[in-house]
């Protein structure tokens, strides 16, 4: 028997009303499962080519899936590899398949709707992309995965949109172990790094609108520059985020500004070298909490740390 069929072979996630399946190592378990009976979704079929991401929009029931797969000596080409041979298998037509710098790296994963941490981890360094198309009677249904991983653990996402029906929610077999190493805040901001991939400067905090620092001392940008000291190859993006007040174009802007005012921060006040640090920001495209509350949204409007050294 084919090893790579064996491996991706034991255990089945059973669709319901949806006609696409697919197999998962017997490591796998279901983390996500989210239907809605009418949407839209943004599908991805060509790279950032530095102003744009090329793609489609495509309309109908939509359904996000979450795996968690916990054979984390897998790379993401072994976990997509399969997947792509089963969508084929289904019917699908590949329309563009990349890996995350070829992809676009950080502007391309944000044009992705991904399903929220700790349902879904995208590592910006580490993640692979893939959007499939297959005809059908009241037209095309389209399926992207998404595919990445943390130290211990591989993730993915499987988003359905098309004609079928939304289906009841997934049996599934008993979730094995999970291994993962989860770190709360309290955590020093290197392990974060290395073991999350991201951390979020939690004491850095802005109004409405403004992206004023201050002259406050903050002890996560104190760590943070301790640690990019002592590793002198590390590079990290700050990544800045906001609440949905305003227009999506605007609040990009103001992200961009938020992230930029912490990254001067750590150069001007903490002495980081300028090479260490870079910046970008999001908007609102990333929320971590409703924007239904005003807790919610003070907690959307924050500064997030990628680290993107790759060894």
């Amino acid at each position: 028997m084919n090893p790579r069929a064996a491996l991706f072979g034991l255990l089945l996630i059973p669709s319901g009303a949806w006609s696409l399946t697919l197999n998962f190592p017997a490591s796998a378990f279901v983390v996500a499962d989210r239907s809605i009976a009418q949407d839209s979704r943004f599908v991805p079929t060509g790279p950032f080519d530095g102003e744009q991401v090329a793609g489609v929009t495509a309309e109908g029931a939509v359904r996000q899936q979450a795996w968690k797969v916990g054979a984390g000596s897998l790379t993401t080409l072994q976990i997509l590899a399969p997947l792509r041979a089963q969508l084929e298998q289904a019917g699908y037509e590949i329309l563009y398949e990349c890996a995350a710098r070829i992809c676009g790296g950080f502007d391309f994963r944000y044009q992705i709707n991904v399903l929220p941490e700790p349902d879904m981890h995208v590592n910006l360094g580490d993640y692979r992309y893939l959007a499939a198309r297959r005809p059908g009677g009241e037209g095309p249904d389209f399926a992207a995965l998404i595919v990445s991983r943390s130290l211990n653990a591989g993730f993915v996402q499987l988003t359905q949109i098309g004609s079928q029906q939304p289906a009841a929610a997934l049996a599934t077999s008993t979730p094995v172990p999970d291994t993962t190493i989860r770190l709360s805040a309290t955590d020093p901001i290197g392990i974060q790094l290395e073991n999350n991939g991201f951390t979020t400067l939690d004491d850095v905090t802005f109004q409405t609108g403004s992206s004023t620092l201050g002259d406050a001392e903050f002890a996560s940008l104190a760590a943070l520059a301790a640690y990019l000291k002592d590793r002198p190859d590390a590079r990290v993006v700050m990544v800045g985020h906001t609440d949905a007040e305003g227009a999506l174009a605007g609040n990009i802007a103001l992200s961009r500004k938020r992230a930029k005012a912490v990254a001067a921060r750590l150069v001007d006040k903490y002495g980081v070298p300028r090479g260490q640090v870079s910046a970008d920001g999001v908007g609102f495209l990333a929320p971590r909490n409703s924007n239904l509350t005003d807790a919610g949204r003070a907690a959307n409007r924050r500064v997030e740390v990628i680290l993107t050294s790759t060894k």
